[in-house]
């Protein structure tokens, strides 16, 4: 039929975009973003994968007077390190479907 796409070559481009994606979401949970808060005072490493992977606390901050000041430190940067490792995992994931799926506003990817 005239007009009608070839569902064949459609398939193997469905198929290789979710190979390549199957990649990616394989290499995020290698590739990390660190935040820091309080001037460097603590600072949180997390994967592409929005897990938390290591947190370190400067020893001059560790203080239990200031107790919540440290909670609050190490809160704002495990928050800001979630926030960048999923912008991270969001522009390789565009990487991979950029050209090959419509740009449909709302649209969630498989792992994101």
């Amino acid at each position: 039929m005239a007009g009608m796409p070839n569902m064949a070559g459609m398939m193997k481009q469905v198929q290789k975009m979710q190979e390549k994606m199957a990649e990616v979401q394989e290499m995020l949970g290698q590739k990390t973003v660190s935040a820091e808060s309080g001037g460097g005072m603590v600072k949180v490493t997390a994967n592409g994968k929005n897990q938390i992977v290591s947190i370190e606390i400067d020893p001059e901050v560790i203080n239990a007077a200031e107790k919540e000041m440290l909670e609050d430190l190490v809160l704002a940067a495990c928050n800001k390190a979630v926030e960048d490792a999923g912008k991270m995992a969001q522009e390789e994931m565009a990487k991979v479907t950029s050209g090959m799926m419509p740009n449909i506003p709302g649209l969630n990817l498989p792992g994101m």
